[in-house]
């Protein structure tokens, strides 16, 4: 754990009308902590668990949580007034966290962490996949690891005969298997939540075309980046999807929930979507439904599936008017026996190596047989973003992602919008 330096505060200087702001900066772990983290297909119940344990260590701390599914709007009037909660996970619709670090919300980590431990080793040292930086800084720890892929129902294509998809010409092949077997559009995606067939599609296709590079040039919107020729050849295979009908045309006005929905019951039969799927939808999961995985097959015959890492960070208001409580909490968090916990209370991972799930029979055989997936180079590639898209990027490059989705544009005609938007974002900052 951290040992936490003592600041020069004497006792006058705290008040004694009850101001947590001048009492917690007395250089101590006490006063009022408060916690943002948006509950989603994750739960909250090892947030509850972690909270818990933090009391009982820091007695003299008292936590305030702020949680949900719609907690980023309602605590957005709090931030942009400059009274944010002192931590902050970063998840769910509405957040941004790299809106968040060009808004200068954040806290900056990079000389704090260099002395934060997990077990014993350097917390540099311990994670599946480093932070996010901007311009060299460190602003948030990567909490969740977590990756977008492409989900079936294992046992029905097992009954039916349907092959999984290993690249994209046979998941073309396979989809058109299943349109003239079950008279169905074989694929799903939410399109009021187009950022998920960007991050699970596309991101995938993107660094199987062009590496990590591409990955950072589209990202950051660099010049000339969205109409190059691999983002192009890119487009064209989801245009293609579309010609060949394959992607539902209702997906437009579908939320994530009614999208996963209609693949649970096999009115689709593909969907993009991360770990948290089988854990947010498990109420509705039909009985003889078995969760199949594989990183999106969007990659060309011969080469290993592309796997783009999508992390959810824990984050520091720079605003925090308890700083040292804030610090505390996230040291607390990083340790192999939460990252545990996390994966039998959510089935999905965190950003901890060494935690060996494999003989754990608390958690989901989908997550165990991933993971080794994952961590086989013979099937998988891992590929790096810089840092996640800025939501000024991301917005309008959904709204065209929506309109070629629906087969309104043509493959060309969006890179060219993409082209105008990322110009724009560019010439704002």
């Amino acid at each position: 754990m951290l040992i936490l330096v003592v600041g020069c505060s004497s006792d006058e200087e705290a008040s004694s009308d009850g101001d947590n702001s001048e009492i917690a900066n007395d250089g101590k772990v006490n006063g009022e902590l408060e916690i943002q983290y948006f509950v989603g297909g994750y739960g909250d119940s090892w947030w509850k668990e972690v909270i818990a344990d933090f009391k009982e260590e820091y007695p003299d701390v008292t936590i305030t949580e702020h949680a949900g599914p719609n907690i980023n709007e309602e605590m957005r009037s709090r931030w942009v007034s400059g009274d944010p909660p002192d931590v902050v996970y970063i998840d769910g619709a509405g957040s941004s966290e790299t809106q968040m670090v060009e808004d200068g919300q954040l806290m900056n980590l990079t000389e704090w962490v260099k002395d934060v431990e997990v077990d014993g080793t350097p917390i540099t040292e311990s994670f599946i996949v480093d932070p996010a930086k901007y311009d060299g800084e460190i602003y948030s720890l990567p909490l969740v690891f977590d990756t977008w892929g492409t989900w079936y129902d294992e046992a029905w294509f097992e009954a039916e005969g349907y092959e999984v998809p290993t690249d994209f010409e046979s998941f073309m092949s396979t989809m058109g298997d299943i349109q003239e077997g079950e008279d169905i559009a074989p694929f799903v995606t939410t399109g009021q939540h187009p950022y998920y067939f960007l991050r699970g599609m596309l991101y995938p296709a993107f660094g199987a075309a062009g590496g990590d590079q591409l990955l950072e040039d589209v990202i950051t919107g660099k010049e000339g980046a969205w109409t190059s020729e691999p983002v192009l050849e890119v487009m064209k295979k989801v245009e293609k999807m579309q010609k060949e009908g394959y992607i539902d045309e209702g997906f437009g006005a579908l939320n994530h929930t009614q999208s996963q929905m209609n693949f649970l019951l096999h009115k689709n039969a593909f969907i993009p979507v991360g770990f948290w799927l089988p854990n947010e939808m498990e109420k509705d999961k039909p009985e003889d439904f078995t969760y199949g995985f594989i990183p999106s097959p969007m990659q060309d015959a011969g080469e290993p599936f592309a796997v783009v890492p999508d992390l959810r960070p824990l984050a520091i208001a720079e605003e925090a008017d308890n700083p040292e409580a804030a610090k505390a909490f996230v040291d607390f968090v990083f340790t192999k026996e939460y990252a545990t916990l996390f994966s039998e209370h959510t089935g999905a991972i965190m950003n901890i190596n060494g935690v060996d799930l494999s003989q754990n029979e608390n958690v989901s055989d989908y997550l165990i047989e991933a993971n080794a997936m994952i961590n086989d180079p013979e099937q998988v590639k891992i590929y790096q973003k810089p840092h996640p898209m800025s939501a000024e990027l991301e917005t309008p490059i959904s709204n065209a992602l929506v309109s070629l989705m629906l087969g309104n544009i043509t493959a060309e005609e969006f890179t060219q919008q993409a082209e105008e938007a990322a110009a724009e974002y560019r010439n704002s900052k």
